[in-house]
């Protein structure tokens, strides 16, 4: 079986981006640890049971448990080696210093519990900002994986799923059959955010998005049981007239793009409707041109913000009343990265970041409207991976 393997160089660029963050933000690390499985991936070019360990200025061993022969296989790391527990690790490290540095949102209690037991540092500090960072610039062997995943996103789209639709179909239904045809076209499976899994994202018929989401996001779905709350509804069925929201991940060898379109079933929408869903493709525009290299995303957020027409304000980016406060954020082997175009992200953006602006409005009785591209960071201004926004797409 042919395993494509992140190059050596690749990892090896990667980690001394990250140490190089590291120093930025904590010049007196002296030992860090990462194992959350995405950032293990991101440095070791595998997915494993284990603990990345970097000491400053010296090595860098990738421990594993469970499976070594697995990590051995896929990955191009320079040092890897096998353990049993932390007990293994602690006989062959020499003293330890009182602070580990280490991606604590991956972290459980029970685990490091258990590493505790055999290696006791007297503090832990986060790394996780500045592996945050790290990631969100991405090098060309990683551009080459979204802008594949962004035209395979597009196609999916504007031309699978419109085929797929008929009278009565259910939005479990079309969810489903769409994610077969994406999963035969090089989707990698799964739809990854930082805090859960999802499959695809919201497909979703009529005023159906507006139901309560599971996570940060301006449209949510009832899913098929409250404990599994994916792939849209058994019991919601298409209709003429209906809006179709498919806001939709596509991932590819590792890495996703976020795109929305909005449909409208055999039947034009009302001008007030259309309205609201043009006003979302002119914040884009603005948004997207502003996609340099220096300038800060709450910068970017305030100038949409006051571009925002006052009818809007109290649907924008959900239903009404419950609209989340952001605009756009970054992706790469999460659907949810940072930087956030929001209040507060004041570091400015960097060449070769992917963000995904989506300004959206919600309407009671009606639905959502608007728009999702991810995009890439240039000089400029921002350049879409996922094709072109669009007004509504009626469907005869």
């Amino acid at each position: 079986m042919a395993i494509n393997k992140v190059p050596k160089d690749e990892l090896a660029y990667r980690l001394r981006r990250f140490t190089n963050a590291l120093d930025n933000e904590s010049p007196d690390w002296e030992l860090c640890g990462i194992t959350g499985g995405v950032n293990l991936y991101y440095l070791t070019g595998t997915i494993c049971d284990g603990l990345l360990l970097i000491h400053r200025g010296a090595s860098a061993i990738l421990w594993v448990r469970r499976s070594y022969e697995r990590a051995m296989l896929e990955s191009e790391f320079g040092d890897i080696r096998h353990m049993s527990s932390f007990r293994d690790i602690a006989a062959n490290t020499e003293a330890l210093p009182d602070t580990l540095y280490l991606d604590v949102t991956h972290a459980t209690l029970a685990w490091y519990g258990l590493l505790l037991k055999h290696m006791p540092f007297k503090n832990v500090l986060p790394a996780d900002n500045a592996m945050a960072k790290t990631r969100a610039v991405k090098s060309e062997y990683e551009l080459a994986f979204m802008r594949r995943s962004g035209q395979s996103l597009n196609k999916l789209l504007r031309e699978d799923l419109p085929a797929l639709l008929h009278d009565g179909i259910s939005e479990t239904q079309l969810s489903s059959r769409l994610f077969a045809t994406a999963v035969e076209n090089g989707h990698h499976g799964l739809s990854r955010f930082s805090g859960a899994d999802s499959i695809l994202g919201h497909i979703a018929f009529a005023d159906s998005p507006l139901y309560p989401s599971v996570f940060d996001g301006a449209s949510g779905i009832a899913g098929l049981h409250p404990a599994v709350p994916i792939l849209g509804s058994r019991d919601v069925f298409l209709r003429p007239g209906d809006l179709i929201y498919a806001d939709t991940g596509f991932g590819f060898e590792g890495y996703h793009t976020d795109k929305t379109l909005v449909f409208s079933y055999k039947q034009p929408q009302s001008d007030a409707v259309a309205a609201a869903h043009n006003h979302c493709l002119e914040l884009e525009r603005i948004a997207a041109n502003m996609l340099r290299p220096g300038v800060r995303p709450s910068d970017i957020y305030a100038t949409i913000m006051d571009a925002l027409r006052p009818e809007y304000r109290n649907n924008f980016m959900g239903a009404p009343g419950r609209g989340v406060p952001f605009l756009g954020h970054s992706l790469g082997l999460y659907l949810d990265e940072k930087p956030v175009i929001a209040k507060g992200f004041d570091d400015p953006l960097e060449l070769n970041m992917t963000i995904a602006l989506e300004p959206k409005i919600g309407s009671e009785g009606i639905g959502m409207v608007g728009s999702e591209n991810t995009y890439l960071v240039t000089a400029s201004g921002g350049v879409s991976l996922t094709g072109e926004a669009s007004e509504i797409i009626l469907l005869k």
